[in-house]
Parts: structure tokens; C-alpha cells; sequence
């Protein structure tokens, strides 16, 4: 089964990012290096982070907006649960989020999944791009959103409609450029129909 082992944030200032994702507690979770390859406005993915109940995302949001993060979205309750959106100061989106809509203990700081969502213009044609590399699909729902079956990965892969994902971000869905991120996996070096490139392990750089 094809796996992602991590990922790759490509940042103008390695120390300053390293600075605010330790301060999240992420720095174990994201690798970093340096780039000033030009990109402007939405680079057409985000991160999320899923977690146990409300406070925990308040603790989140919480400590990103303390680092330096920008809000995009305050933590709120949905239909779908309780979330909230934030902007790290290198221009990656996070959104933390949990199903549970009420608070049944203290928050916990822990984080129960990393999702890796990518803003497709074709969610058909990078999903069937993904299962010919050795993806295999866990959850679909038509045209709209694709899960794969990453089981045992440290990040879940998922594939959304650009505008959609724009949307759910709360960011116009306008950018060009670098998209400032590389996925580390067991498949091999590629790049996939939307531009996110592939990597293996032995590329990756930290601070």
C-alpha cells in the first residue's frame, strides 16, 4: 500500500517557522526547508488537524494566533462539529477541527490525525491519477471529495474541489506559483495533475 511518510513545507525563514511550529507542538510532524520559489494568494491546499472536542481546538487556534498565526476563521460550532481555520505566518492553512460539539473532559493537547487536503480542478481525474500510482481509495463521493486508505501513514490524504476547499478555508480561490510543499511517500518522484510533487524520503531537509 502506497504511504505518505511526511511532508515538506517549503518557507522563506526555516528558523522562524521552526520557531512557531514548535510552539504548536508540530515541528515532529512537518519537515521544513528553505524556498523563494514566488507564489501568491491560495497555493491550493491545507492541512488539518484533528482532535478529540472543542477545547482542544481552542487550545489550537489558541496557540497558533499566539505564534504569530493569522485567523481565517475563529472557532465555531457547525453542523459538522466544531472547528476553526488559521494561516501560519509561512502561508500554510490549518484548520483544526473535531466532530464532537460539547466538551466531556479537559483539553487534552493531543492530536488524534494530521489530513493532507488537496484543492483539485479535476477531483476524477487526480483521484483515478492517484489509484494508477498504488492509492487505494477509502472514502468517495463522486466528483465532490475522495479519501485514500493511507492506514499506518502519519498523514491521510484526501482530494477536494479547489473552489470548494477554497471555500471551506475562507479564502478566494485565486493563486499562482509555487504551491511550497513537497509530500514524502514510498511511491516514488512525480507530480501530480494539479502540481503537488512527490518525493522520496531521502530528499526531505529540516531545520
Amino acid at each position: 500500500m502506497t504511504s505518505i511518510e511526511s511532508l515538506t513545507l517549503e518557507v522563506a525563514d526555516t528558523a522562524a517557522a521552526h520557531r512557531f511550529y514548535t510552539a504548536l507542538g508540530l515541528d515532529s510532524r512537518v519537515g521544513l526547508r528553505s524556498s523563494d520559489a514566488p507564489t501568491t494568494g491560495f497555493r491550493g491546499f491545507s492541512l488539518s488537524l484533528t482532535v478529540s472536542q472543542p477545547a482542544d481546538v481552542r487550545g489550537f487556534v489558541d496557540a497558533a494566533l499566539d505564534a504569530g498565526a493569522t485567523s481565517l476563521k475563529p472557532a465555531s460550532k457547525s453542523f459538522w462539529g466544531y472547528g476553526g481555520v488559521v494561516q501560519a505566518p509561512d502561508g500554510t492553512i490549518w484548520k483544526i477541527a473535531t466532530s464532537a460539539k460539547k466538551d466531556t473532559a479537559p483539553a487534552t493537547g493531543r492530536i488524534d490525525q494530521m489530513v493532507l487536503l488537496l484543492g483539485a480542478a479535476s477531483v476524477t481525474a487526480s483521484k483515478r491519477f492517484y489509484v494508477e500510482r498504488g492509492l487505494t481509495v477509502a472514502k468517495s463521493f463522486g466528483s465532490k471529495y475522495v479519501e485514500f486508505d493511507t492506514q499506518g501513514s502519519p498523514v491521510k490524504l484526501a482530494l477536494y474541489g479547489r473552489r470548494a476547499l477554497a471555500k471551506d478555508v475562507g479564502v478566494p480561490v485565486d493563486g499562482a506559483g509555487s504551491h511550497r510543499l513537497a509530500v514524502v511517500g514510498d511511491a516514488g518522484a512525480f507530480t501530480d495533475p494539479d502540481g503537488f510533487g512527490w518525493e522520496p524520503a531521502s530528499l526531505t531537509s529540516t531545520p
